[in-house]
């Protein structure tokens, strides 16, 4: 029975890990503003991918916990839950592209002073009008993987389906999978993130929050109409 029970669960933790890849490596919008939390600094950028993890997990464990309840009570909010997405994902690209325009002026002051990283510049603390920090970075990126329909329904539709258990033993396995993968991927993306942006230039890095931020709009475009 022992032998069973953790083959059983050996398989609910690979499942797991197969359901955190699947909704964790395709990059989206939150993928796009993790890889923009590294190029400001490694610590806020390792909190904001710790925060999309546990999302990503939590949603997890609701999914398993509720299971078809979830998929019937998420598929009647989608379309709201889709438009407030897109609201949110706009308005943080908005910021942030409006915070692009301060560091100008203050690196123009400074004579230039700001290139190694400081607070003036895209990359260093306060840059792109969002403050620094791994406290804010969590919170931050809690809200707004939060807020993306996508990972809950996919959970939802997972277990309803059949690709992951529900409850029990299993059920915590899979959700440690789930932990465990994604975990691993948005650490990933955040090291990436800190890797490009510490060997761009001020203007070549700053180019890249606007490209960044580019994408963060489309990305909410998409959420709220769906092919």
């Amino acid at each position: 029975m022992t032998d069973v029970t953790g083959t059983a669960a050996a398989a609910a933790a690979l499942a797991g890990v197969g359901a955190g890849l699947g909704v964790a490596v395709p990059l989206g919008a939150v993928g796009v503003l993790l890889l923009e939390e590294g190029r400001r600094g490694r610590a806020a950028a390792v909190s904001a991918a710790c925060a999309v993890a546990f999302v990503d997990a939590a949603y997890a464990a609701l999914a398993t916990a509720l299971g078809s309840r979830l998929a019937s009570t998420a598929a009647g909010w989608e379309a709201w839950a889709r438009t407030g997405s897109a609201v949110v994902l706009t308005a943080v690209a908005v910021r942030g592209l409006l915070g692009l325009r301060r560091p100008v002026a203050a690196a123009g002051a400074a004579g230039g002073a700001g290139a190694s990283g400081g607070p003036g510049t895209p990359g260093g603390p306060g840059a792109s009008g969002t403050p620094g920090g791994p406290v804010r970075a969590f919170l931050r990126f809690t809200a707004l993987t939060a807020v993306n329909p996508t990972t809950a329904l996919y959970f939802a539709a997972l277990v309803t389906g059949g690709g992951g258990p529900r409850g029990g033993a299993g059920g915590a396995a899979f959700v440690a999978g789930v932990l465990a993968a994604s975990l691993l991927w948005q650490q990933v993306v955040a090291v990436v993130g800190v890797s490009v942006g510490a060997r761009l230039s001020p203007r070549a890095r700053r180019l890249s929050f606007c490209v960044g931020y580019g994408l963060v709009v489309f990305y909410a475009v998409r959420t709220a109409w769906p092919r």
